[in-house]
């Protein structure tokens, strides 16, 4: 079996805004709609159609901070906590010889840092990263680029990913998929069993 992993909220937690909250000086003001824009702007650098030198310059301004790039790239990068659960099953998989492919809207700030940050991911055979091929999750063209990359069997791929419009788009390329919430792992572990994954 091929399973395909998210990172944000399936193997990894994150939240940017009290990492980047603290970057803004009390004096700016309008500390959530400065944080707002970000959140708008990251499409930009998930898909590859700004630099993270680019995109660090813009955050700095709209931000009204006098940080450092090395200190937004750090505070970028705080965000993460690993999910427990997930990072288990993962390494039991790899161990039982399944392929395992992380399949991540991400951005060259998380990617391949994140891979010398947390263990898990050496467990991984390949990955499809959104900012390399140039399009997102949900768009079609990222589902199908994985499956030529992959060669993926449709019958024979296990999705998992935290938003719903992801999971929908994985139906219809007719993998089995699996709407995550690391509240709710024993969900997961019950779909895998039914795909005697456990």
């Amino acid at each position: 079996m091929t399973i395909l992993f998210d990172i944000g909220n399936v193997l990894l937690r994150f939240d940017y805004k009290d990492a980047l909250h603290a970057l803004i000086p009390p004096h700016q003001g309008q500390a959530a709609e400065r944080l707002r824009l970000l959140d708008l702007k990251r499409d930009d650098l998930e898909s590859g159609r700004i630099s993270a030198d680019d995109f660090i310059d813009w955050s700095l301004a709209t931000l009204g901070t006098e940080a450092s790039a090395e200190d937004f790239t750090a505070a970028w990068r705080s965000i993460f906590t690993p999910i427990p659960g997930t990072w288990e099953l993962a390494m039991r998989w790899a161990d039982q010889g399944h392929r395992l492919i992380l399949f991540s809207n991400i951005n060259p700030l998380h990617h391949p840092w994140i891979f010398d940050a947390f263990s898990v991911f050496r467990h991984f055979h390949g990955a499809v990263m959104s900012y390399e091929i140039g399009c997102m999750k949900p768009h079609d063209e990222f589902y199908q680029i994985a499956t030529e990359r992959y060669e993926l069997i449709p019958e024979q791929t296990f999705y998992i990913d935290d938003l719903i419009a992801n999971i929908e788009t994985g139906r219809r390329f007719g993998f089995h998929c699996h709407l995550y919430h690391p509240d709710r792992h024993d969900e997961l572990e019950s779909a895998a069993g039914l795909l005697g994954l456990l």
